[in-house]
């Protein structure tokens, strides 16, 4: 994403979310605990807007999305978002399928490393945008669930039947998104569904630690590298071994390359600038 802004100024205060920034990485954390953090056409709106914000702005070095209370999401809301489509025009639900997929967009193009940080359910909206995440860390309560047939809509909502396919294999994905059934974290490490299992209510721990480590590395190198994960996911070899090279050439002339060679002739550890 361009770091080149227009007139609009940055937004001052995010009403669907708590956002907090601090040493180069972002607290996301979705605030509706007595819904369990349903989805609202603003949360959407809101995610799709901040994480665009915060690629321009290149001060994030990575990011911690969370949910509020006794779970990390629960999808979109049944009264305010499934209740208030079914009175919508063709044009309308349009509008509206094509923000949320905006919204997994965001998540996998933004210039940072995503990490969620799931305890509790994860259902619908809420397992997709754990999905897209870079890194998923999840406690033992952690139950995902991929509900979209079950409300009788496809199951590749969002994006899930591109991503989750290329996450857990075409016959785990086929399962959880065809029945809906709810995968605890047991088995969902088993099939590569979260990065790393934490103690029971230790998740937002675990994932600012991770996002900590992230955070002190090279940032422009782990920029490249998500860029290239995603990009190549489609590529023939040939394709995608060509632009493996031009990003490297690319990042053989920056600032942390040159550092590394001279941290390891010094001895020291390097002192990464992000450029």
């Amino acid at each position: 994403m361009s770091p080149f802004t227009g007139s609009a100024a940055r937004t001052a205060r995010w009403e669907h979310l708590r956002v907090e920034l601090a040493d180069g990485v972002a607290h996301v954390t979705l605030a509706r605990p007595d819904k369990l953090n349903a989805l609202t056409f603003g949360a959407y709106a809101d995610l799709r807007d901040l994480l665009a914000e915060l690629s321009r702005e290149r001060a994030v070095r990575a990011l911690v999305l969370g949910g509020e209370g006794r779970g990390f999401c629960s999808g979109g809301d049944v009264d305010e978002i499934i209740g208030a489509t079914l009175s919508m025009d063709t044009a309308q639900l349009l509008d509206f399928n094509r923000m949320t997929g905006q919204v997994v967009r965001a998540v996998r193009e933004c210039p940072f490393p995503v990490v969620a940080a799931v305890h509790g359910v994860a259902a619908g909206a809420g397992a997709v945008l754990a999905l897209a995440a870079d890194f998923r860390v999840a406690d033992p309560t952690a139950r995902f669930a991929f509900l979209f047939t079950r409300v009788g809509l496809s199951g590749g909502d969002m994006g899930a039947a591109y991503l989750l396919p290329r996450v857990v294999g075409l016959g785990h994905a086929t399962r959880l998104l065809m029945l809906g059934e709810p995968v605890r974290a047991p088995e969902a490490e088993r099939i590569g569904l979260i990065s790393a299992l934490a103690d029971e209510g230790g998740a937002d721990t675990a994932a600012r630690e991770l996002a900590r480590r992230l955070t002190d590395g090279p940032a422009l190198a782990h920029a490249q590298t998500k860029a290239l994960l995603t990009s190549e996911l489609d590529m023939p070899l040939a394709a995608a071994i060509e632009l493996d090279a031009s990003t490297q050439a690319l990042l053989m002339t920056g600032e942390d390359y040159a550092e590394f060679h001279a941290a390891f002739t010094e001895k020291r550890a390097p002192k990464w600038r992000g450029r």
